[in-house]
């Protein structure tokens, strides 16, 4: 009888607990971001991030932005930078953290392709599939962004809502511009060029980083707990580099401790996108 007892107040502390901490009972939960997981309450669209780090110089680059455009020809859930180095009208000046990120104790020979920050994209003229398979339904955090941009000032509102518990998280937001027409060397035959010729002219090179609003490597994000949304908010003028603002994008993603992104997302200039929670 005193062993029924004991264990009925076991019982009762153990409920007592989670009823009142569901924080902490909720962040244990392992949830499956696989491609094909169905969709599951409050958790939010994984989207997956690709990093092309690409020269107008650079004839084999090409295979990067021919999976590219592979790739957003068949799904809706990625987000493309093109970080350009070298002599080339489009160089990211300030390139070196990432370059010690991705090529540490090399020369950064171009082109490569990462997934995520970290991933190596394998064959990015054909391995649509690698891309995909980074994608869900399911993600513990999600953004929103909001944007204003007039009168040359840009102003933009990146919101990161948590659905688990999580903690050493940064966030990176980029500044990209579309639509800069340029030259491109090519020294394959995916955009229908035929050997002895090797230079598309007027080449429309998107998605091409121009600054970053916050650290390369991500400004640290603190109240990362389950239920709660973080917002970061910026303002600046419009960059000297910027061609045409109308052009303009703005990615923002949340790494975590290792650098491996999370979640990404992408907006226009004055356009708000919400959160992707699923219901």
């Amino acid at each position: 009888m005193k062993f029924l007892k004991y264990m009925l107040l076991i019982i009762t502390v153990v409920i007592a607990v989670s009823c009142a901490d569901t924080n902490a009972i909720y962040s244990e939960i392992l949830v499956d971001d696989s491609v094909d997981a169905p969709p599951v309450s409050s958790q939010f669209k994984k989207r997956v991030l690709i990093e092309d780090y690409t020269g107008t110089w650079c004839g084999n680059c090409t295979r990067v932005s021919y999976g590219i455009k592979k790739v957003m020809e068949q799904s809706d859930k990625a987000v493309a930078v093109a970080i350009h180095n070298g002599n080339d009208p489009f160089h990211f000046a300030n390139i070196q953290p990432l370059k010690n990120l991705v090529s540490p104790n090399n020369d950064l020979q171009l082109p490569i392709a990462r997934l995520n920050r970290t991933i190596v994209w394998t064959e990015p003229d054909t391995n649509v599939a690698q891309v995909k398979n980074l994608t869900s339904n399911n993600c513990g955090l999600g953004l929103a962004m909001n944007s204003t941009v007039g009168e040359g000032t840009i102003t933009l509102d990146v919101s990161v809502k948590f659905s688990q518990n999580y903690s050493n998280l940064r966030l990176v937001v980029y500044l990209l511009e579309n639509k800069l027409i340029y030259k491109q060397e090519d020294y394959t035959t995916l955009y229908g060029l035929v050997f002895p010729q090797h230079v598309i002219q007027g080449f429309e090179h998107n998605h091409v980083l121009r600054t970053a609003l916050t650290d390369l490597l991500g400004n640290q994000l603190t109240g990362t707990t389950f239920d709660k949304t973080v917002t970061s908010n910026f303002t600046l003028p419009i960059p000297t580099n910027i061609s045409n603002p109308e052009n303009m994008s703005f990615v923002a993603f949340v790494v975590d401790e290792n650098n491996n992104v999370i979640n990404v997302r992408e907006s226009k200039p004055n356009e708000t996108v919400e959160l992707e929670e699923n219901p």
